[in-house]
């Protein structure tokens, strides 16, 4: 089966990107609960200007993070796996189902308690790790597999996105939301004009972002508006789009995510770590992501086969798409910073970054050992187009 190079780029890079966030996690909860413990935690909250370390980390880097993930939710719409109704219907169902039941799962343990906000926690698939995880099973992995991991994936960062816009914005600035939004207006006119020059698109970006940082709405926003401002033409090497997406993925995958890894990942664990885990929020969250993700992801896609909206896809079988969906429980990076933006008090704050890894841990296990008895024991190498 053929795959584009841009695809296999972009895998290899969510592979590799995979394996450092394992790598930096490990570090930051060694350093975050040993005797440099204080010296680490601290070195987060060391002051750059007006604002700390994080700050500028959480609020500032991480909307290039979502630029990366505009710019490939674009070409997926455009291009890729989502540009046509009857390829985009499995993976979306299934990314809704993926979303649905985890919130419903974290509510049903939350209902009516001041930890309700984090419904949105769970709902998150991490796609650096999924991919990372996937990656260690080598060639035995369909293509079929990779592309419906990649477009659930992908789906799951728009649902985020539009959550933390929707439900997790709690007041307006109206006057500079609407300078950040006529800045957006005025690039799409540029994108209209067919100017070309990257160099006007970053100016305005970052003018919006500042603007859309004290508007109330999160500034990282900000990035997925820029990505569509951004003019994607054919979607062919040529186009700025492409050369943005493609200088994006290592810096991204090897130096923001890292360090959002390890500035988030920084928890330290006081007394019993089951005393950690019972709270109704942590459960909701383990459950959520290790239970909840993989029944909606195979349900709501059972469900489009079997009421013949969509066949099942050459390469998968209901095994096989069981054990994605438990990869879709790795929830981390997106499930973290949704944290950040649900409880502001650090107990609760640490107690769910604890549980995130925890399941995340859990689900991408699960997920290993389970597709490692279901797929083949050799598979045919991929030829790239």
């Amino acid at each position: 089966m053929k795959i584009t190079r841009l695809f296999t780029l972009f895998f290899e890079s969510k592979k590799a990107s995979g394996l450092v966030l394992v790598t930096c996690t490990i570090v930051s909860l060694f350093l975050a609960n040993s005797r440099w413990s204080d010296a680490y935690l601290h070195l987060w909250h060391t002051p750059i200007g007006s604002q700390p370390v994080e700050y500028w980390i959480n609020d500032g880097l991480m909307a290039v993070f979502f630029l990366l993930v505009g710019l490939e939710l674009e070409r997926e719409v455009y291009i890729g796996e989502l540009s046509k109704i009857k390829d985009a219907v499995f993976p979306l169902a299934g990314a809704l189902g993926g979303m649905l039941i985890p919130a419903l799962i974290f509510t049903l343990f939350n209902y009516n308690t001041p930890t309700y906000k984090g419904y949105g926690i769970p709902m998150a698939t991490d796609i650096a790790f999924a991919i990372g995880i996937l990656s260690l099973l080598g060639n035995r992995v369909p293509v079929a597999l990779k592309v419906f991991l990649t477009a659930l994936a992908v789906i799951d960062d728009l649902g985020a996105i539009l959550m933390i816009a929707i439900f997790y914005t709690d007041s307006l600035n109206l006057f500079n939301l609407g300078i950040s939004l006529g800045i957006f207006g005025l690039l799409l006119i540029l994108n209209r004009c067919r100017v070309n020059a990257l160099i006007w698109y970053l100016i305005g970006g970052v003018f919006m972002w500042y603007f859309m940082l004290h508007s109330g709405v999160h500034a990282t926003i900000t990035g997925v508006l820029l990505a569509f401002a951004i003019p994607f033409e054919n979607g062919s090497p040529r186009s700025i789009s492409y050369r943005l997406q493609h200088r994006l993925h290592n810096p991204v995958a090897f130096l923001i995510i890292p360090l959002f890894a390890l500035c988030n990942t920084a928890v330290s664990i006081d007394g019993n770590v089951f005393d950690t885990l019972i709270h109704p929020y942590s459960i909701g969250i383990i459950a959520g992501l290790v239970v909840g993700k993989p029944l909606g992801i195979f349900i709501f896609s059972w469900l489009t086969v079997k009421c013949k909206i969509t066949p099942l896809p050459e390469g998968f079988t209901w095994n096989r798409l069981l054990g994605l969906g438990m990869l879709g429980g790795i929830g981390f990076t997106m499930s973290i910073f949704i944290t950040l933006l649900a409880f502001e008090a650090t107990e609760i704050r640490n107690s769910c970054k604890f549980s995130i890894v925890i399941a995340s841990t859990i689900s991408g296990f699960a997920g290993y050992v389970w597709l490692t008895y279901c797929l083949p024991k050799t598979a045919k190498n991929l030829t790239v187009e």
